[in-house]
């Protein structure tokens, strides 16, 4: 796996917004993006909330069973980390703007900016 450190924030933080349709296979314009819960397959059927809080920009990934995660964007080039809750965040770049994150059991594939490292 090629070694590269994540830009000071995800695609979909640095745009304000969500990334376009086709940007990297991440966000489409209503704002689902991939993810998956236990061993069920990839479905674009999570979406993403972004607000401000006194920690920094936070990501709410919402899950189609009605649960969530939060994550955190961060500026040193990990990318997103947990906001909170036991389990940590695990990021893996699985394309060129692309990063999946597992929590848990839960997985979210979300656009991001790569640079080599």
């Amino acid at each position: 796996m090629k070694r590269a450190a994540l830009a000071a924030t995800v695609a979909l933080a640095a745009c304000g917004g969500h990334a376009p349709a086709g940007h990297g296979g991440g966000a489409t314009m209503d704002g689902r993006i991939e993810c998956r819960t236990g061993d069920a397959p990839f479905a674009r059927a999570c979406t993403v909330e972004e607000a401000e809080s006194g920690a920094g920009h936070v990501l709410t990934l919402r899950k189609p069973d009605g649960g969530f995660r939060r994550l955190l964007v961060t500026r040193d080039g990990r990318g997103v980390i947990a906001a909170d809750g036991a389990e940590p965040a695990r990021v893996s770049v699985i394309g060129d703007r692309r990063i999946e994150v597992t929590i848990g059991a839960d997985a979210f594939r979300l656009p991001a900016t790569i640079a080599p490292r």
